[in-house]
């Protein structure tokens, strides 16, 4: 079993950024970054291949960007020009390995509140 640690998450004033971490124990697969607000449902903020494929959700392009150290095992998301709908706890997941259907590894979030 793989344990995810997030860090990096505080608060912070619209327009601003910050730096999450995800550090993993051993080696991952896919990964990504979810959100979930408080009432609403959990949303897949980005996603990262072991190779480096990216993809985004349409709220966060152009303003987050996903990135992996491989040699680490750390995954990063690095969130620029914070919006306060942005406010969340952000979850790191993982994929054991490219056979694997469903993340099964998941941090324990980190919160991230953005004020006006």
């Amino acid at each position: 079993q793989v344990q995810l640690v997030e860090s990096g998450g505080g608060l912070v004033q619209a327009g601003g950024s910050l730096r999450l971490s995800c550090a993993a124990s051993g080696s991952i697969s896919l990964a990504g970054w979810y959100r979930q607000a408080p009432g609403k449902q959990r949303e897949l903020v980005a996603t990262i291949t072991r190779g480096g494929s990216t993809n985004y959700a349409d709220s966060v392009k152009g303003r987050f960007t996903i990135s992996r150290n491989n040699v680490e095992n750390t995954v990063y998301l690095r969130m620029n020009s914070l919006k306060p709908e942005d406010t969340a706890v952000y979850y790191c997941a993982a994929k054991s390995s490219i056979m694997t259907t469903d993340y099964d590894y998941w941090g324990q979030g980190t919160q991230v509140t953005v004020s006006s």
